[in-house]
């Protein structure tokens, strides 16, 4: 995270284009086209990252707004009955995605920090891939703590 620090200093909002976004991220791995003219790009740090970064880019070419999306407060908008799309177009892409066939269910998970902890988002969706539910639990692989 620390060379996205740097990235994200050398760019400001209202002043920054998308291609001074490109130079210091890359390709994004989406590209979301709202209705308003805007245009966000989707720069994901899973599966080992505890971010993901949604860079929104104005009408005017100039970038509107860089957030990192993996919060509480995108959290509590995924709600029951969203369809997959729309929870990535929320979270970005997820560090992993599991089937469970007799189930017929699919799990996408997201790490991200909680204070010191490290933790997983999970999404469940159903066999017409809608959430059904939503849950957060400790990271197994990280043993609960940064820096550990």
């Amino acid at each position: 995270m620390g060379c996205d620090l740097k990235k994200i200093s050398e760019l400001e909002e209202g002043v920054s284009t998308e291609a001074d976004v490109r130079k210091r991220f890359g390709e994004p791995a989406a590209v979301y086209e709202d209705a308003n003219g805007e245009v966000t790009l989707e720069y994901p740090r899973q599966p080992a990252g505890h971010v993901n970064y949604m860079i929104s880019i104005g009408p005017n070419g100039k970038m509107s707004s860089l957030r990192q999306v993996l919060t509480q407060t995108s959290f509590i908008q995924v709600t029951p009955g969203l369809d997959k799309h729309q929870v990535r177009r929320l979270l970005g892409r997820p560090a992993k995605a599991q089937s469970f066939a007799l189930k017929e269910e699919e799990v996408w998970d997201w790490r991200f920090a909680d204070g010191q902890e490290i933790k997983v988002f999970s999404v469940t969706f159903d066999k017409e891939g809608k959430v059904v539910g939503t849950g957060v639990t400790l990271d197994p692989m990280e043993a609960g703590q940064l820096g550990k």
